[in-house]
């Protein structure tokens, strides 16, 4: 489980762009090995981005809504993906048992947490963040080691195997269009209570562990169950 040290000073000073390079290391997909380039984020930026949801998978009927908080360069996280997730996206998902909903909450000790993000978001804006979402957790050991711009070049890879439109993918990591809606989920997550990573919110309930999928699914059951009453 990676915790969020220092965390809440951290993000209140991103999240108030009042000062300069309170912004995120943007890195060009064609970047070449260039330095990033500190960007800042304009006024009531993230506070417009407020309103995505994070990414779904499910039923809007099911009965109870998971919201995972999570962090693509935190071990716990890429365990629980690796896993877990299968499990849950077949037995509970699949079945109408859960919606899973998923919020970005890089931290502050990973280095890269925002550009992977920020690539997500770019799949995504492709309809294939969740592709992307599984190639960064299985290449997590590899990436996650290397250079920013070598991070990023294996961010463009992922794009490609992917099948995205590679002219697309790389606009949009240059334009850094999602950083803002990435802090806005940041702080959602901080204001509720969230710490560490992966953390879970069912309802009125916060687990900040990797869960193996037996003891999730108990959860879930009880939670179901006092639902239903």
């Amino acid at each position: 489980m990676a915790r969020a040290r220092g965390l809440k000073p951290f993000y209140a000073l991103l999240g108030g762009i009042a000062v300069v390079g309170g912004g995120w290391l943007l890195v060009s997909a064609r970047s070449g090995g260039q330095p990033p380039a500190l960007e800042a984020l304009p006024p009531g930026a993230v506070t417009a981005a407020g309103d995505f949801p994070g990414y779904v998978l499910g039923s809007d009927s099911a009965p109870l809504e998971v919201v995972e908080y999570a962090d693509f360069q935190c071990p716990a996280c890429a365990q629980f993906a690796i896993l877990t997730m299968h499990d849950v996206q077949e037995r509970l998902i699949q079945t109408g048992r859960v919606r899973w909903r998923f919020r970005d909450f890089p931290l502050e000790m990973h280095d890269k947490a925002r550009l992977a993000h920020h690539a997500a978001a770019c799949a995504g804006e492709q309809n294939q963040f969740w592709a992307m979402h599984d190639q960064l957790y299985y290449g997590q050991a590899r990436w996650s080691t290397q250079r920013a711009s070598g991070a990023t070049r294996m961010y463009r890879d992922y794009a490609r195997a992917l099948g995205l439109d590679l002219g697309g993918f790389d606009g949009c990591m240059e334009s850094g269009r999602f950083q803002a809606r990435i802090e806005a989920s940041v702080q959602e997550g901080l204001r509720l209570g969230v710490g560490s990573t992966p953390t879970f919110v069912m309802g009125n309930a916060r687990i900040a562990e990797a869960l193996p999928y037996d003891r999730l699914r108990q959860v879930i059951d009880s939670l179901t169950t006092l639902q239903q009453r």
